[in-house]
């Protein structure tokens, strides 16, 4: 079966009414035959039908054990770090989201979680950078911003030699360009705000695991801290899902387009995007993906905020927005928004320049978002009009 056809008939009709659409289920409680004795469900903390649709359905389309839904991406990342003690080590990915740096270094290093930042597009540095004490390797790949590509099932071999866990986060690539677990991950984090929902309607965060041991302690980690889905938000995941592999398919045809273009424009320096052939590692995106995404993200010769942020400012069809993954395409300029938090050098030293710009492409037509960047590139070699102050 193919992918699209698995995903569309991964959701069940409702066995009760015959609803082709998945029912939500406002309720909190539910009415028991006899203590103990139920139909599976007891208080939607613990477990609800609508959400239990959706953690199946990303279950399956990961090739998964187990799937989890939570209230965000944040939460779902925290239930995972929770299967670490004090004393433990990550091995993260350098160019990670600046999210990500924050709740490694404001909150889990307090509570004496070291993290060691690598570049892990190259697998040498993941074997040379790991301690006794490593748990766990967090790996993005694509990275966020600069799209860095890593070798999965390279690196999940080093884990599985050093009895480390693999956590991915595939949420660029989503399942239908990706799956981490045939790979030989662990876990696999989404925030499903983004492509999977796909119309940024929504705040939620999904989790697959690859075994019953994980999946018991990941089970406990969400009810115990309460961090769950909403029905509501898991019925607008699931409805999301359906169309996933129709917006990917024109993302990706429109990212390679304006990458392609991107690449030959005489204002810009880099241009990241593992669907070109100089992108490093395009080889290993080659062999382990099956679509490059629709994230770009590139540089200026002029290497200034100023001037990154005069293009953001000027894009009309491109919307400036902390987000990505919906269906009308944005952009933002990381070094002053996802990823302001992160120390300048730090950023330096992960190759996330100041005039870095990420385009999230969306389903228009790639002529008009072209035309759109063009008309705000132009605008570099213009000058600024002065400001006039009218005194009333």
């Amino acid at each position: 079966m193919k992918p699209s056809t698995q995903l569309i008939h991964s959701i069940p009709v409702d066995e009760l009414t015959g609803a082709i659409s998945v029912p939500i289920y406002q309720t909190s409680t539910f009415v028991q035959e006899s203590p103990g004795i139920n139909k599976g469900f007891e208080f939607s903390r613990a477990n609800n039908p609508t959400r239990k649709v959706l953690e199946d359905l990303i279950c399956s389309l990961e090739d998964g054990y187990a799937g989890f839904a939570f209230a965000s991406g944040m939460s779902a990342i925290d239930a995972v770090l929770k299967l670490l003690k004090t004393g433990d080590e990550i091995m993260a990915v350098e160019d990670t989201y600046g999210g990500i740096f924050s709740i490694f270094n404001s909150m889990f290093e307090r509570f004496g979680i070291k993290v060691n930042f690598v570049d892990m597009s190259d697998t040498d540095k993941v074997l040379e950078k790991i301690t006794n004490k490593t748990k766990i390797i967090w790996l993005e790949s694509p990275t966020n911003p600069t799209l860095k590509i890593s070798d999965i099932k390279s690196i999940s071999k080093i884990a599985k030699q050093h009895n480390i866990l693999l956590v991915v986060d595939n949420t660029f690539s989503t399942p239908l360009l990706q799956k981490p677990i045939p790979l030989g991950a662990d876990v696999i984090i989404h925030s499903a705000s983004k492509y999977l929902a796909g119309h940024t309607d929504v705040i939620a965060g999904l989790v697959v695991v690859n075994s019953k041991t994980l999946a018991d302690q990941l089970k406990f980690n969400q009810n115990i801290s309460g961090s769950i889905l909403s029905p509501f938000e898991a019925w607008l995941t699931i409805r999301g899902i359906e169309t996933l592999s129709l917006r990917l398919e024109k993302q990706c045809a429109n990212a390679m387009a304006i990458a392609s273009w991107l690449a030959e424009h005489p204002a810009v320096d880099k241009v990241f995007y593992p669907g070109l052939a100089t992108h490093k590692n395009h080889h290993i995106a080659r062999k382990q993906q099956k679509g490059y995404g629709g994230m770009v993200s590139f540089s200026l010769k002029e290497d200034q905020i100023k001037s990154a942020i005069r293009i953001v400012n000027t894009t009309k069809l491109f919307k400036l927005a902390e987000s990505f993954g919906g269906v009308k395409s944005m952009l933002n300029h990381p070094a002053t928004m996802t990823h302001r938090n992160i120390p300048e050098d730090f950023r330096r030293k992960a190759g996330l320049q100041e005039s870095c710009i990420r385009l999230s492409v969306g389903i228009e037509d790639a002529e008009d978002l072209i035309n759109d960047l063009k008309q705000a590139l132009d605008k570099l070699n213009q000058p600024i009009g002065k400001q006039i102050t009218v005194l009333q």
